[in-house]
């Protein structure tokens, strides 16, 4: 894990809270952080957890490209999601630099855009670093977390949607799966995580089992599968029951106020070792 105690790190920010999680472990670290916000996405409050502060339009990868080449920054970390609907949405004009990545990629999947996005910073001397080296206190452990523990039922659901939600992010659709009485509710694609739980879980009324869960060959340097109180609240939403989470490949952001917010509404938290 890097401990250099001079060097400035750069973060690219997307949505959520994870970015300054791993901003406060990266100066924990001794790391100063340069912040780039990706527009429309990033959450303003970043600015108070980092070094340096500044926003770019998600659609301006020469300009992104730039920024981070302007601050002298030679590593770099991803935190946060960036929806890929932004692709489909009007959000801003993309630069010449956008348009030329976007035409070579054979794909849209998040594995072919991604990793072509890490080897576009390799090209211009920027290594992209494990988001994992700054996020080891948000590791699922294994076992129950909250206080109530699953039914035989829902332990059922989740022995069938284990399998299913590995299944489906080896094909790269998604990383969350829904499930009630061993059938599939919902499976996330391009809409993310919370829109699919909400999805799902209206489908199932109520008593719905959420998994989420690594890809077979997951990257750690991006797409990294995280939840967080926005999870929690979308299951409130629609009364899902259980959360299970793959151990040791997983992320909560925010823990200790994840479970708690869960247990006092009646869900389950379960990381599970597959």
């Amino acid at each position: 894990m890097p401990q250099d105690m001079t060097k400035t790190i750069g973060l690219i920010a997307g949505m959520g809270y994870l970015p300054m999680a791993v901003a406060d472990e990266a100066r924990r670290q001794g790391y100063r952080v340069f912040a780039v916000g990706l527009e429309p996405v990033v959450n303003e409050a970043l600015r108070d957890y980092v070094d340096e502060f500044t926003t770019v339009n998600v659609a301006k990868l020469g300009a992104l490209i730039k920024t981070l080449k302007g601050a002298g920054l030679t590593e770099a970390v991803m935190a946060g999601k960036v929806p890929k609907s932004l692709l489909y949405k009007n959000m801003a004009m993309p630069d010449m630099r956008t348009v030329s990545f976007m035409l070579k990629l054979k794909n849209h999947n998040d594995d072919s855009i991604l990793n072509a996005l890490v080897e576009e910073f390799a090209s211009e001397g920027i290594t992209m670093l494990n988001i994992t080296d700054f996020t080891s206190g948000m590791i699922t452990p294994a076992g129950l977390l909250t206080k109530k523990g699953l039914s035989k039922e829902e332990q059922k659901d989740i022995d069938f949607g284990f399998p299913l939600a590995k299944e489906m992010g080896r094909l790269d659709i998604g990383q969350t799966i829904v499930v009630k009485g061993r059938a599939v509710m919902a499976v996330e694609a391009i809409e993310g995580t919370d829109m699919a739980i909400l999805r799902g879980g209206e489908l199932a009324v109520s008593g719905a089992v959420v998994i989420k869960t690594s890809k077979p060959a997951q990257d750690k340097r991006f797409d990294y599968p995280a939840v967080g109180l926005d999870t929690i609240a979308a299951m409130k939403t629609v009364k899902a029951r259980v959360l299970g989470l793959e151990a040791d490949n997983t992320l909560i952001v925010q823990k200790d106020a994840v479970i708690k917010d869960a247990q006092a509404a009646g869900i389950s938290i379960i990381g599970v070792k597959y």
